[in-house]
């Protein structure tokens, strides 16, 4: 006798699963994949990363400049010119302006790179926390991924993952890139004598990477909205940045009062990763906070969204 339920499943086509299952931290790519995909079709986006790339062939063919520059000018064609007096050398103007542009391949070089690329960095990141993290708190989707067989840090993972390629394809990589070319520049010890700096360039990215997902993806699922998203982040990025120095360069106020600014943070946290010495930094090192102070108030801004995303997550109602 054949089993009724058996014959009914038949009719319906249905067929038991017979793949591999895959393990519950695989969905957190399709997770990304996702914000990816939402971010990528935006016009705005590519026309940012576009200026984020062309910051990076200006230091990129500007290294290459110097070079031809130290090669090709000569004494006696700058003084045939006419251009600088007889007293003054031409390896002293190109020392200077190597120290004014800082593409000498030293920690200021990329830490110069990457702190001017951090201003499109943060455009890029007020669309992403709206556009693929916002609207998952708006428009009720959050509730849908929960009811997979993933946890709240599956889904916080997933998109801190897709925030930190956007993060790493402006500045990690192209510090790299930058890197391997001054080797090539320079000579080949460059890489063994500078290793403490390759490993300052991919620490400092990912310092950028953690507290900048977290802190974006905690901002986002609070406004959850486009308009508010950009007025709050603007206000952490650029109006905290304008208060602190007004608060110190302007109220002469005590220098801690820069660890307000959290891109700052990042900026010394990135420094003492590259090996600078804190005499060494610019603006005077007399006007900056230490770096363990920057590093603590970094380390502490990780834990607070981190708590704040895991209370939040686990309030949204799940419907099996």
């Amino acid at each position: 006798m054949v089993n009724p339920q058996l014959e009914k499943s038949s009719l319906l086509h249905y067929r038991p699963w017979r793949g591999e299952l895959s393990g519950s931290w695989r969905p957190t790519w399709a997770i990304a994949r996702t914000a990816l995909g939402l971010l990528s079709r935006r016009k705005l986006f590519w026309g940012l990363y576009g200026l984020s790339v062309m910051i990076f062939l200006f230091f990129f063919y500007g290294q290459y400049l110097q070079v031809f520059l130290e090669q090709r000018v000569t004494e006696e064609n700058i003084r045939s010119g006419g251009l600088f007096p007889k007293n003054i050398k031409p390896e002293t103007i190109l020392h200077q302006l190597q120290n004014a542009l800082q593409l000498n391949g030293s920690a200021d070089t990329y830490a110069n790179f990457i702190w001017f690329e951090g201003y499109i960095v943060m455009v890029i990141l007020a669309l992403i926390g709206s556009a693929a993290i916002g609207n998952d708190f708006h428009h009720g989707s959050l509730p849908f991924y929960l009811s997979k067989p993933i946890g709240p840090f599956h889904y916080i993972f997933g998109k801190c993952l897709a925030v930190g390629i956007f993060i790493n394809l402006i500045t990690t990589i192209p510090a790299v890139l930058l890197f391997i070319e001054y080797g090539f520049i320079d000579t080949w010890s460059y890489y063994w004598d500078n290793l403490r700096l390759f490993l300052g360039i991919i620490f400092y990215g990912s310092l950028i990477t953690i507290t900048l997902s977290l802190l974006l993806i905690a901002t986002a699922s609070w406004v959850k909205r486009t308009m508010p998203m950009v007025m709050i982040w603007t206000v952490m990025m650029v109006l905290g940045r304008m208060i602190q120095r007004w608060l110190v360069d302007g109220l002469h106020l005590r220098k801690e009062w820069r660890l307000i600014d959290i891109w700052n943070d990042l900026y010394l946290a990135g420094h003492w990763a590259l090996g600078t010495p804190h005499e060494a930094l610019r603006p005077p090192w007399q006007m900056q906070p230490s770096y363990h102070a920057a590093l603590l108030v970094i380390g502490i801004c990780i834990v607070t969204c981190i708590f704040y995303l895991r209370k939040k997550i686990q309030a949204v109602e799940i419907v099996a």
